[in-house]
């Protein structure tokens, strides 16, 4: 390794209350640690004020993409039972040494790094609230010292390597490298109660290249098969959160079979997907094909601008209202329409009325050209790339009601009610609690077949009764192409499907949760 590592990754999301933990060893040949729960008064002040924090650090967290038998026969198994946390974070916990020295720890497949506080942090408040690795008290301890950096939206996670035995439910990984944080600023780190992470993804994004748990787990002949599955469970009010299992699969966890889909691109868990329905109809965006990412680290869906504004309006959720989009369509709405009924390619549609401009295989932003036009003496205006954007989306809203055979004035509403929804730029949109027995169902097709998601299992319900906040599980986030669209597939999908990270035949498989 080198001296010095810098990346913008981890998630960081809603965050979650410290649970003791309960040991258990079932006769089943596998490994059980039980957590308890503690539920959030949502009256309570300091809780109110962590969850204004929630979105900011579920923003950070978005920016890292900017970048089996039966059980009773698999004895290389381990079991890792997770918290649950009002839905919105699962974490478990591990430990670190020699005797071992336990911490409680977010699993995410969304990063591939494991740190800890560390017992030499001195100027960070938060590093006082957590537990604090202590290499002197390890026997298995060996020095490593290079310094490591981890972004994230509100400060930098900063320490330096070390390495150890890192035991996970009953598996001991020897000689495992993971970052001691010496500062940990921000009042997202403070009030969490997980005391790290531990990543799971590929080492492709590791920080420094170091080699991941899981890796260490197949390498050194820990568990039976190369791969690991979640189960979440969705009810916030059962003491049992989940569980992870490494080695193999329970298959008391899930319905049916899996339906299987390919990695596509190591570092993430990304595959392909196929199109997104609201309430059973198509909106068209993915049906020429999107990526997306299975993220256990992150707590609600995250998806393109246009299609999450989409299921805003389908579901009532109040954003923010875009004077660049309704502009728009007043503007350019009925002309827009003629082109597309003039059956010109929605592709070209923006650059066609100077919105855009077209680079052969899409539109893109005017800005670079105007640019260039400028430094070459040529006079032009600049063209924002908000006007460019709020086209594109425009020709897929009209592209999909034209294909429910709407009339022209009822597209060039629907537009404008469209606008009305455009997600918060901090991400969080609320709903009405009363209304989500009339809220239709958003479904995703993985692998050719669709998974549906009811209001019930992709809103957030904060407290109970006439105080009951509700809180759509959606969120924007915008990815070009070449590296997108991006979905990412974080807890609300994970809870209703069970899920297997394979990384012996390199796919993610997805079925029912029982």
């Amino acid at each position: 390794m080198g001296t010095s590592f810098k990346v913008v990754v981890l998630p960081l999301f809603l965050s979650s209350l410290l649970l003791s933990l309960v040991s258990s060893a079932p006769n089943d040949g596998l490994f059980r640690i039980g957590l308890k729960k503690v539920k959030l008064d949502p009256n309570n002040r300091v809780a109110a004020e962590l969850e204004s924090k929630n979105v900011e650090a579920l923003r950070a967290s978005m920016r890292k993409y900017h970048l089996p038998a039966k059980l009773e026969d698999s004895g290389d198994i381990d079991i890792v039972p997770l918290k649950n946390y009002l839905d919105a974070q699962y974490y478990g916990e591990i430990a670190i040494g020699t005797p071992p020295q336990t911490f409680t720890v977010i699993f995410d497949t969304g990063s591939a790094n494991l740190w800890v506080p560390s017992s030499k942090c001195h100027f960070s408040v938060a590093c006082y609230f957590h537990a604090n690795y202590k290499s002197g008290k390890s026997s298995t301890y060996k020095k490593n010292g290079t310094s490591a950096s981890i972004q994230y939206g509100t400060g930098a996670i900063s320490g330096f390597y070390s390495n150890d035995n890192v035991q996970v439910g009953d598996i001991v990984v020897e000689n495992q490298d993971f970052i001691e944080a010496t500062s940990e600023p921000g009042l997202t780190f403070l009030a969490a109660k997980f005391d790290g992470l531990l990543g799971l993804g590929f080492q492709e994004i590791s920080v420094g290249n170091a080699v991941p748990v899981w890796y260490n787990m197949i390498e050194q002949g820990l568990i039976k098969e190369p791969l690991f599955s979640f189960w979440l469970n969705r009810n916030a009010q059962e003491e049992e959160g989940g569980e992870i299992v490494f080695g193999g699969v329970d298959p008391n966890h899930f319905k049916g079979k899996h339906t299987y889909v390919p990695v596509t691109k190591k570092g993430y868990w990304q595959f392909d997907m196929g199109d997104v329905l609201i309430g059973g109809k198509p909106t068209g965006y993915c049906s020429g094909g999107c990526f997306a990412v299975a993220d256990s680290g992150t707590s609600l869906l995250a998806g393109p601008t246009t299609v999450i504004t989409m299921i805003n309006q389908a579901i009532g959720a109040e954003g923010v209202v875009s004077q660049e989009c309704k502009a728009v369509a007043q503007q350019y709405g009925q002309t827009i329409m003629n082109l597309l009924l003039a059956e010109a390619r929605p592709d070209k549609v923006c650059s066609q009325i100077g919105l855009c401009t077209f680079d052969g295989t899409r539109s893109v932003s005017m800005g670079i050209e105007s640019v260039v036009a400028k430094s070459n003496g040529k006079s032009s205006g600049i063209l924002h790339d908000a006007s460019c954007s709020a086209c594109e989306m425009a020709v897929v809203w009209m592209k999909n009601q034209l294909g429910q055979n709407q009339t022209q004035d009822r597209i060039l509403n629907y537009v404008n009610e469209l606008c009305e929804r455009m997600p918060s730029p901090m991400g969080q949109s609320a709903v009405d609690c009363g209304r989500l027995s009339s809220m239709p169902s958003v479904s995703f097709t993985i692998g050719g077949k669709v998974f549906k998601l009811t209001p019930n299992e992709y809103i957030l319900k904060v407290g109970e009764g006439p105080q009951a906040q509700c809180i759509s599980g959606f969120t924007n986030i915008d990815i070009p192409p070449p590296r997108g669209p991006l979905w990412i597939l974080g807890d609300i999908f994970m809870g209703r499907y069970h899920t297997v990270f394979d990384s012996g035949n390199m796919r993610v498989g997805f079925a029912e949760a029982a």
